[in-house]
């Protein structure tokens, strides 16, 4: 069975402010898409990577998804080339932005 995505950063963090967007966040964002079986988490991590880089996205939450992604299988190799491609198409400095943040979640990972 696949592995099952759970998340508790709505409730945690707006809970009590905000019960409503932290529900549709752990509950049906991560819920039920993330764990919707017609894309494997590795695709799915890359996609959303892809995503929020094309919106130049570079705070926590690009870099909880570029930890995802790693976690789910996404080489250092292959994340390299990934914001690479995507650069060509969402913005050369979106990719700069993104690779600093890569290199951080990566480290000294070699593949």
């Amino acid at each position: 069975m696949a592995e099952k995505i759970v998340q508790t950063a709505g409730r945690d963090r707006l809970g009590d402010f905000a019960p409503d967007f932290a529900h549709f966040n752990d509950d049906i964002l991560f819920g039920e898409n993330w764990n919707n079986s017609d894309l494997d988490l590795k695709t799915r991590s890359v996609i959303t990577v892809v995503a929020l880089m094309s919106q130049g996205i570079t705070d926590d939450s690009i870099r909880y998804h570029i930890q995802n992604a790693k976690a789910h299988g996404v080489s250092r190799k292959e994340m390299a080339a990934i914001i690479t491609h995507t650069a060509f198409y969402s913005g050369w400095p979106h990719a700069w932005a993104v690779f600093g943040i890569a290199k951080e979640v990566y480290g000294d990972d070699t593949d």
